[in-house]
């Protein structure tokens, strides 16, 4: 492509003419049209334009051509012995030909885009599960408080009418060896009376048998056995009472003491845990 200005004094003070020199696929090689531009041209064109008005325009004195600001000469060098490379090899054979339609390729190959994607699914469904196993188990108890996720309790050294405390994983726990009086006694006890009602029978395995947690239900605090109005249990902090079965009889404490999940492998031996 070149630009060429020319510089006259007989006709317009600018004549511009653009020209292909090489030929290509898309524009082919035409002869150079000199253009007057309007703004600059004092005669206006004609409106029919004819090989003798287009004579009148060309110039006639010196004709110079220049490359800078004003003006750009461009040369584009065209390579017509180009090839395309053939990728042929890397297609698939159902759309090779660009001359059929490929949607019965599309049509066979999605039971393999369904099974990409279903494996893909899987595998991140696995990942995931992984990553959240571990993250739940880092957050576990250790192996140390584990060991002292059950307790076992010899009965046979909790003498009759005793109260007898255990640490288990971190709370005292509290084992009761009733007598035959306090078990007819709070049997007898008038559930619609109690402020958590609950039977005596719904809260122990064996009769002579309590066994609680020993933490207030009102501020945590540690109750003391044999005490209080009731004979149970007492919380001297701030003041309620349980009775020989762990139900709160008095004070402000909401519920009965807590009581755990616990087992008689054998007569004399106790797993709590």
């Amino acid at each position: 492509m070149i630009n060429v200005v020319a510089r006259t004094s007989n006709l317009a003070p600018y004549l511009k003419s653009t020209t292909q020199v090489v030929a290509s696929g898309l524009k082919p090689l035409a002869a150079p049209v000199p253009v007057v531009s309007d703004k600059v041209n004092s005669q206006p064109a004609p409106t029919y334009l004819t090989s003798y008005s287009l004579s009148q325009q060309l110039p006639k004195g010196y004709v110079s051509v220049k490359s800078g600001v004003p003006v750009t000469t461009q040369i584009r060098h065209a390579h017509t012995d180009i090839q395309i490379p053939d990728f042929s090899p890397y297609r698939r054979r159902d759309v090779q030909n660009s001359n059929v339609s490929s949607r019965n390729s599309e049509e066979s190959r999605k039971a393999f885009t369904y099974m990409i994607v279903g494996g893909g699914s899987i595998v991140s469904a696995y990942a995931a599960k992984t990553l959240v196993g571990d993250f739940v188990s880092s957050m576990s108890a250790t192996a140390d408080v584990l060991a002292l996720a059950k307790i076992e309790i010899k009965l046979s050294d909790i003498p009759e009418g005793k109260s007898v405390t255990f640490k288990w994983r971190g709370k005292p726990l509290f084992i009761r060896h009733r007598t035959a009086s306090e078990i007819d006694i709070e049997r007898n006890v008038n559930v619609a009376s109690l402020r958590d009602p609950q039977h005596d029978n719904e809260r122990v395995q064996k009769p002579q048998w309590l066994v609680l947690i020993g933490v207030c239900t009102h501020l945590g605090c540690v109750p003391i056995a044999n005490a209080g109005d009731y004979g149970g249990y007492y919380c001297p902090c701030h003041g309620s009472h349980y009775d020989a079965s762990g139900r709160i009889r008095k004070g402000p404490a909401p519920l009965n003491l807590e009581i755990p999940f616990y087992e008689f492998p054998e007569d004399d031996l106790l797993i709590v845990g």
